[in-house]
Formats: structure tokens, C-alpha cells, sequence
């Protein structure tokens, strides 16, 4: 029952310890809401959302913090006249949520957003420099710097070298002692919206990008927490600048450090400065909110994923089998239980300990849905209702629960189901009286809907045909 994951500072799988087993504290890096969502984020967000639902099956509960980064060059360059920073970055939030709702990401424990948070970064900030590893520029601009030479750790996260880093580009180097500095607080700018600024006491200016995070997750998760995540690609410079400012400024910070792989098209990783992103909002509209979990959830969390229109289609045709399955079920046994409450596989819990072995729990999954369909062939009513229990079980960890579906308790299925019976219960008095010639234009005209009929010793019953 131990959980195992990679940590990418220690390189290596780690059993997970946490500080209170009873309750389980992570942080992930949001979004920085300059603009719409691609579904390189939302398979983000599915990898945590499953990694949290793992978590919350083993140890209960989980305060899951997740971030909104709504101050940023980016948004104040996006913003214009007719939506300033602050209305462009509510609206981008909205669409980050609305994205992760439709795939069923749970909503966070707490959700802070970095301009509710500026004092705390100032507080922050103030004891970098009163611990000698933050200091403000000599230009008069009101920037103040984090000083890298000053932390001997720092680059352990990446494990590199001082020497070899980049310049930081995130501020005007004129004022920095070395180049590597980053910035901790941007003085105002006469060219910024004047209400894009806060009041220091190294005159007005707003948050640097990295401090936002430490200063959040001190405030809503303490000093130390068990679990730190994000993309891969935050790796450098945002986190090995939140684990150098928090580690200097006292906190011993997070204890696991989990990155997600990265979405690729054509083997190039996707993003919005190389303009071969898919919106998260077109892919949405094209397909089944839960065929675009299963796609973006089925790949392990920390390898690339290469999206192509047959992974949507693949995951279609699975969830269709898993479906298929539950609707037979559900005509034999129409009150088993789809209880989340049950014992899963042991070989699906030994692979989502496994540092979340999605695929090899999926295997699990299908397995399980092929001995229900052989137990429905045989009509063994037990081991029907422990596939169903196992499945829905499986379902409910992964976030692909199914089972409300396939029992029809929406209203539009409920509507179709009425109709379609309707003609069923037609066709059937049809039959009886001999009327061949009514009985076939019933027949054809359901199957001409797109409707599957299958007649068995129990009735006749429906399905949609999705091939």
C-alpha cells in the first residue's frame, strides 16, 4: 500500500511519505491567464487530478492547492483599452475553468490567485533581504533581485551549474550583480496601467513571477509541504527559483517535486510561441468531454504525448467497450451497485502506486470489463455485480466514472429511451399480429436512427451505434 513516486530533484522513485498521512498537501503551478487554454494544459490538469484522486483513495484527504497566476508581463501586454489586464485575466481564468470542469478535473481545495497575495510577497521578499540573498538595485528603479551567488544550493533542482545558466530575462539586467539574478519585485513602469502596481517598500511596483508561488504556498500550505508540481517545462528557471527564494528565506518547501510530460505535435512540444497549439476549446467541441480524459490520461503522466486524431478515436472505442459493458450489465442486474466504495483490483492498486501507471491500470480495467462480458455470456449474476463494482470502482479513480451514463439517468437518454421503446413495443405487436410489412419499416427506420437493437431471452434492448 505504499505509494511510489518519481521525484525529479531526487531523480529517483521515492516511496511517498507525507507529513500527516491523514491529509496530503500538494501545490501545482495554474495558469498564467494571458490567454485561452490548449490542451497541453488540460492534460496537465488531468495528470494531477488523477495523481489526486490516487492520493485521496490511500490516505482520505488531500488539500490540493492550484494557482492563477492574473499579474504578468504577458496579460499586461495582451490586455487593451477595451479589457484592461485585470478583465482580460478574468476571462481567461473562466476559460481555464470551464476546460478543466468539462473533463472532469475536481475543483481545487483552494484556488489563490496571485494578486490577492501581494502582501505576503512582500513579507517574503523583505526577509531575502534581511537574510542577505535579495537586495534592491542601485538604479533608483524599484527592482529588487534575488542573489543567486548567495545561495550555495542553488541549481540543485536541475543540477546545474551557476556558470552554465542563461541570464535571467525577466527584468533589465543593469541593476543586477550577475546576470543569473531574477527578479523578485518590478518597479512601476510609466507605460503600465497605473493600477497594475502596489505600494512597497521599494516604492510602487508588482510581484516578480517566481515569488508569487512561494508566497502562496506558505500561505495556504505552511512552510512545508509534501508535494510540489507542474510541467516539465517549469522545471527551469520557475521552480529552481521558488526552491532557492523559500529555501533561503527559511522553509525547508517541498518535500516531492512531480512534473508532468509535455503535449508534442509531430514530436515538437506544443505551445503558444511556436503556434502549434490545439485550443482546448476546439478539441472540446469536436469530441466527447470524456473521450478527451481517456486521450490525454491514458499516456503516463510524465512521458510526451503525440496527439494525432487517432488517439481521440482510440480512446472512444474503449470507453465505448467499457459502456457497452455496463449497459448489459445494467438490463441483468438494473440494481447492481456502482459503489465507489469497493476493493479494487490488486493489480490496479499495485500500479497506480506504481508512480501512477495509467496504462497498466487501464490494462486492468479492460481485463476486467472482458471476464464481466464473459460472466454476462454464462449468466453468472455474482460475477457480474463484482465486474460492475470493480469497473465502476476504476472508473471513479481515473475521473472516467461512467456508471450515472450507463444506467440512463440523464434526461436526454431517458427521452430517447422512451421513444425507442415506444417503437420496440410497435415492432413487437407488429410481429405478433403477422404484419411482417410494418414490422420491417419499424425496424429499418430505428436502425436508419443510428439505434442497435438485440433481441435476447430477456426482451429486446438498445444501444446507439457509435461505429
Amino acid at each position: 500500500m505504499t505509494v511510489r513516486l518519481y521525484d525529479t530533484r531526487a531523480q529517483a522513485l521515492r516511496d511517498f511519505a507525507p507529513r500527516d498521512p491523514s491529509n496530503v498537501t500538494v501545490y501545482v503551478c495554474g495558469p498564467t491567464v494571458q490567454s485561452g487554454p490548449h490542451i497541453g494544459h488540460v492534460r496537465a490538469a488531468v495528470g494531477f487530478d488523477i495523481l489526486r484522486r490516487w492520493l485521496e483513495y490511500r490516505h482520505g484527504r488531500v488539500t490540493f492547492v492550484r494557482n492563477v497566476t492574473d499579474i504578468d508581463d504577458k496579460i499586461l501586454a495582451n490586455a487593451t483599452d477595451a479589457e484592461p489586464w485585470w478583465a482580460l485575466a478574468y476571462r481567461i481564468e473562466l476559460e481555464f475553468t470551464r476546460a478543466y470542469a468539462a473533463v472532469g478535473v475536481l475543483a481545487p481545495t483552494y484556488e489563490p490567485r496571485a494578486t490577492a497575495s501581494v502582501p505576503q510577497m512582500i513579507e517574503l521578499i523583505e526577509t531575502l533581504i534581511e537574510r542577505g540573498h535579495a537586495y534592491a538595485a542601485p538604479d533608483g528603479s524599484g527592482d529588487v533581485y534575488f542573489d543567486v551567488r548567495s545561495w550555495p544550493d542553488y541549481g540543485s533542482l536541475t543540477r546545474q551549474s551557476l556558470d552554465a545558466m542563461e541570464a535571467a530575462a525577466d527584468a533589465d539586467p543593469r541593476g543586477k550583480r550577475d546576470p543569473r539574478d531574477f527578479a523578485l519585485w518590478k518597479g512601476a513602469k510609466p507605460e503600465e496601467p497605473s493600477d497594475a502596481a502596489w505600494s512597497s517598500p521599494w516604492g510602487l511596483g508588482r510581484p516578480g513571477w517566481h515569488i508569487e508561488c512561494s508566497a502562496m504556498s506558505r500561505r495556504y500550505l505552511g512552510g512545508e509541504f509534501d508535494i510540489h508540481g507542474g510541467g516539465l517545462d517549469l522545471r527551469f528557471p520557475h521552480h529552481e527559483n521558488e526552491l532557492a527564494q523559500s529555501t533561503a528565506a527559511g522553509d525547508a518547501f517541498a518535500r516531492y517535486w512531480v512534473h508532468n510530460g509535455l503535449v508534442t505535435v509531430g514530436d515538437q512540444k506544443m505551445s503558444k510561441s511556436l503556434g502549434n497549439f490545439l485550443l482546448a476549446d476546439d478539441v472540446l467541441r469536436e469530441r466527447d468531454p470524456r473521450v478527451v480524459r481517456y486521450a490525454l490520461g491514458a499516456a503516463h503522466y510524465r512521458s510526451s504525448l503525440d496527439l494525432t486524431s487517432q488517439s481521440f478515436d482510440e480512446a472512444e472505442a474503449a470507453l465505448a467497450r467499457i459502456q457497452a459493458f455496463l449497459q448489459r450489465a445494467a438490463r441483468l442486474l438494473p440494481d447492481a451497485s456502482a459503489s465507489r466504495d469497493v476493493d479494487l483490483p490488486a493489480a490496479f492498486a499495485s500500479a497506480m502506486d506504481d508512480d501512477l501507471a495509467v496504462p497498466q491500470a487501464l490494462a486492468v480495467l479492460h481485463e476486467t470489463v472482458r471476464a464481466g462480458n464473459t460472466a454476462l455470456d454464462a449468466g453468472d449474476r455474482d460475477a457480474v455485480a463484482h465486474a460492475v463494482a470493480a469497473v465502476s470502482g476504476m472508473l471513479a479513480v481515473l475521473g472516467l466514472d461512467a456508471a450515472s451514463e450507463a444506467r440512463g439517468d440523464d434526461a436526454e437518454t431517458i427521452a430517447l429511451d422512451a421513444l425507442v421503446r415506444t417503437m420496440i413495443d410497435q415492432r413487437a405487436e407488429a410481429r405478433a399480429t403477422k404484419d411482417w410489412a410494418a414490422a420491417d419499416r419499424i425496424r429499418d427506420a430505428i436502425a436508419a436512427a443510428g439505434i442497435v437493437l438485440e433481441d435476447g431471452p430477456e426482451g429486446t434492448h438498445w444501444s446507439v451505434n457509435r461505429g
